[in-house]
């Protein structure tokens, strides 16, 4: 067989020094690399005993019909859930379409018409601001806000963090839930941490006890040794198609925490007095508990790379959020360009390195949902899917690409290589000497 770097430049029209860069870096950058493998090993045996104290077996991937009364398998799989991110209850379905699905069904299901909602983590991701709705309730039918829901939102400080004096002189009569998004989203800032939210959780419930809690969890499972919900958050959310899915599972998502906050939500997705007793599964069991099986090494593989991406980047004089040494508490990894120019190769160097659709060309285009054009590179087996090798860019300054996912490493090396190359070759990289001069 050639070598690696000649097989990369015969088929992926690779360079050499683009390749013998790249490596340099990894080798720097081992010793944090290999820290992921570490988490991985944790969370994998989290898993594997929350399965077998649930009782897992050959007849929980029998799927059912119609309705979907006595499901065993549903069950079983919510109960591994509830136990692997610490919470009292979760509803884990197929029917949940996406993560902004999953998150509205915690929304709608917890607040009434006079409540108010409290995001304490500035402005939430786009497709959740178009949840809550508008001040002035133009085209927004059925919002949050149409609802009669009040919103108000606390920024983070400067340095990304959660201002809680602030946070907590907003807490009202009115408040019935505090929203906290953990992972970056389209800003500039690092995600939140299990430690940061465990301090603005105990201030908090000090200071209003019957206030409820959600997180945004999407992007962060599988980071820290604990989830949310073991450090006293009443609800979270997220996406099966991201990293509980492990790039397996087909669609869904999840709910998990206090047992009332679930009921709520899953009369919310069915409805009331039927809640979480109905939902045929169809045949998705077993591929649902398989994908969570593998999350904990693929979401390790993901953060492999982002870190690689990371390094390779700063060496190249780019700012890099978060940074090769920070703490990591979700899998996306943004790079700032400062041209449109920029963002739009980087993604389409993304969609280059796919196993599915690598011949497509991403354009940006106005995305539901979202308040600007957007970029988005996916050749995913999964429609979607976040975990799989993507990136995607608002089109606003400064122009920020955000990276994510790989179900392997050398899958997202393969991604990084090629970005570097094309950029390099539509002389928009910086210092790109430093990849022709490697030794």
């Amino acid at each position: 067989m050639r070598n690696k770097e000649n097989y990369l430049q015969e088929n992926f029209e690779i360079a050499p020094g683009t390749t013998a860069f790249v490596d340099r870096i990894a080798k720097k950058n081992e010793k944090i690399l290999n820290a992921m493998d570490k988490m991985a090993e944790m969370h994998q045996y989290r898993v594997i005993k929350a399965m077998q104290n649930a009782g897992l077996a050959e007849h929980h991937f029998n799927g059912t019909t119609g309705y979907g009364y006595d499901d065993m398998g549903r069950d079983a799989l919510e109960a591994i859930y509830a136990e692997v991110f610490g919470g009292e209850d979760a509803l884990v379905r197929p029917h949940i379409a996406s993560g902004t699905h999953a998150i509205a069904l915690c929304l709608y299901g917890i607040l009434r018409p006079g409540d108010e909602l409290l995001s304490i983590t500035g402005k939430p991701y786009d497709t959740i601001v178009s949840v809550i709705g508008s001040e002035n309730n133009e085209k927004d039918e059925g919002t949050l806000r149409d609802l009669g829901v009040h919103y108000r939102q606390v920024e983070l400080t400067e340095s990304g963090d959660i201002d809680i004096q602030a946070a907590l002189s907003h807490l009202n009569e009115k408040t019935k839930m505090v929203y906290m998004q953990r992972s970056k989203g389209y800003s500039w800032r690092k995600a939140l941490t299990i430690s940061d939210i465990e301090k603005a959780v105990a201030l908090i419930k000090k200071a209003a006890p019957k206030v409820k809690i959600f997180i945004d969890n999407c992007y962060g499972e599988f980071l820290d040794t604990k989830e949310p919900p073991h450090v006293g958050v009443d609800l979270i959310a997220g996406s099966l198609i991201k990293n509980p899915g492990g790039g397996i599972a087909p669609t869904g998502g999840y709910v998990v925490g206090k047992k009332d906050c679930v009921m709520q939500a899953a009369a919310r997705l069915s409805a009331p007095g039927i809640a979480k007793e109905v939902g045929a599964t169809l045949g998705v069991n077993r591929i649902l508990m398989m994908g969570l099986f593998l999350a904990p090494t693929v979401v390790a593989q993901a953060i492999k790379t982002a870190i690689l991406m990371a390094a390779s980047y700063r060496e190249l004089g780019y700012e890099v959020c978060p940074s090769v040494e920070d703490y990591r508490s979700d899998i996306i990894q943004s790079i700032q360009f400062g041209v449109p120019e920029a963002v739009t190769t980087f993604c389409k160097a993304v969609q280059e390195a796919a196993p599915v659709d690598s011949y497509v060309t991403p354009e940006p285009w106005d995305m539901p949902g979202y308040t600007c054009p957007v970029i988005m590179a996916a050749g995913a087996f999964i429609q979607g899917s976040s975990i799989e090798l993507s990136a995607d860019a608002p089109m606003r300054e400064p122009y920020i690409a955000y990276f994510q996912g790989g179900l392997t490493h050398y899958h997202g090396k393969l991604g990084l290589l090629l970005t570097l190359e094309r950029l390099k070759q539509a002389g928009l990289l910086k210092n790109k000497e430093k990849l022709e001069n490697v030794k």
